[in-house]
């Protein structure tokens, strides 16, 4: 699938470098990517120094990957291929991104916001499936690589795409609004994220607003209307801006939300005079706001409430999702395939949206090196400051999880070195109505704790 108007010439030129070799200049690429990996036959590779690997070393393979031309910073050695000499192979990627975009004819939405980002965005984009063929932002893909490479993925097929765009400091917002050019923006909040460099809430709404640096002079801003900051946002020019929340004043707003806990909620959703119940899949209050953002952009876009209505319910959570189980005595969080530090961050977060009592079943989190029981009692720490009312670790290493949550918290907590112990006591720790998490490296066989959990169902 070539990229429109993408030629050798018409590359070079967009990111200023000299072009050697040019005997295909007509040729349209097939994509654009810094990850030698991704190469397909008929695309560019922009050789880019990272951390762990110089992406010139791997110029040589190019000519037999089928690669079109080569963008890099120094005279390369043994390249089969057309290549175009620049100084900085990063700013050429923004700079061809840039070029890219400005081919392009379809909607796109940016979405930025000091939290919710990516789950906004999965929101949106699923909202808009259920009418366009969407590209959205993979994984938190938001920064100043991240967003170019998205915009490169963009192919004929794709009618619309949903963007991610995040920020440290002043500048950087205004650089991605050069390369997205969004049509339609979507602000989330103004937290506290980003002080550091942002100074104040203040700083942080001035730096997010520079969105609207590069966006379609008849395009549409979406705000958060509940959010103190974003209730004051005028955006340049003309937009029209559309405010979301839970409070009536806002032109999109939920009534009758019911917190269905881990099992998300239910809302009726007001968007102009069509007022239509959904029912939101994953927990969590703020996915509420993030269904209202998808049904206002879903209505600017055309679609029907049926439309926004069930792309709301297909929704998926970011990275998997875990598998909720409603037994008839307990709630299970079956998540017992993998663990790191951050996996066991967010299955904690995810217990504790929960209604009733939350027990984490926690265990061992294997290779991890020299700092594991370090990170080990982070976790236990982390999970005592959530709100987890039974902590219960099982593990050699796990030990420390168990000890930090105690110094943290005068929580309950309970220690067993064996998988076995913790089944013979299971039990007596658990009472019906019990949300329950369990989670450790796939080593642990933590799966026997789940099916324990299935028979003893009824139980209690």
């Amino acid at each position: 699938m070539h990229m429109k108007n993408m030629t050798v010439g018409n590359i070079a030129k967009a990111c200023g470098g000299k072009l050697f070799g040019d005997e295909k200049n007509n040729f349209e690429a097939s994509c654009v990517v810094i990850d030698s990996r991704k190469m397909t036959m008929g695309g560019v590779f922009i050789a880019t120094k990272g951390e762990r690997a110089d992406g010139h070393d791997f110029i040589p393979q190019m000519g037999e990957m089928g690669a079109l031309a080569v963008v890099c910073e120094r005279e390369p050695v043994d390249c089969q291929v057309p290549y175009i000499l620049v100084q900085d192979s990063f700013q050429a990627l923004k700079d061809i991104a840039e070029f890219y975009r400005s081919q392009l004819n379809i909607p796109v939405v940016g979405i930025t916001g000091s939290v919710g980002k990516t789950s906004t965005k999965e929101m949106i984009a699923s909202v808009l499936s259920e009418g366009f063929c969407v590209l959205k932002t993979e994984g938190n893909f938001n920064n100043e690589v991240g967003l170019p490479l998205t915009v490169l993925q963009i192919r004929p097929e794709h009618q619309a795409a949903v963007l991610e765009m995040g920020i440290s400091d002043f500048g950087e917002m205004h650089r991605l609004s050069r390369i997205g050019k969004p049509d339609m923006c979507v602000i989330t909040n103004i937290g506290q994220c980003h002080l550091e460099n942002l100074g104040t809430r203040e700083g942080i709404l001035k730096a997010k607003a520079e969105i609207f640096d590069f966006m379609n002079p008849d395009g549409y801003v979406f705000v958060n209307g509940d959010d103190d900051m974003l209730v004051r946002v005028k955006a340049a020019g003309d937009h029209e801006v559309v405010r979301f929340g839970l409070e009536i004043g806002n032109q999109v707003f939920a009534s009758n939300v019911m917190n269905k806990g881990l099992f998300g909620s239910e809302a009726v959703i007001h968007v102009g005079l069509e007022v239509f119940p959904v029912e939101i899949p994953l927990p969590g209050g703020h996915m509420v706001y993030n269904a209202l953002a998808a049904a206002a952009v879903g209505k600017c876009m055309g679609l029907s409430k049926e439309q926004i209505k069930a792309g709301i319910s297909k929704v998926q959570a970011v990275g998997g999702r875990s598998n909720v189980i409603g037994l008839s005595s307990y709630t299970v969080i079956d998540d017992c395939y993998n663990a790191n530090p951050v996996s066991m961050k967010a299955a904690i977060d995810l217990l504790s949206m929960a209604l009733g009592r939350k027990v984490a079943i926690l265990g061992d989190m294997f290779e991890l090196g020299e700092r594991e029981k370090e990170m080990h009692g982070e976790v236990g720490r982390y999970a005592a400051g959530k709100g987890i009312d039974i902590l219960v670790c099982v593990g050699r290493l796990s030990r420390c999880m168990y000890e930090c949550a105690l110094k943290e918290k005068k929580k309950k907590a309970y220690y067993f070195q064996t998988k076995e112990e913790l089944l013979e006591n299971l039990e007596k720790i658990l009472r019906r109505g019990d949300n329950i998490l369990v989670k450790a490296s796939h080593g642990m066989k933590f799966e026997q704790v789940v099916e324990f959990l299935k028979a003893d169902d009824g139980n209690k």
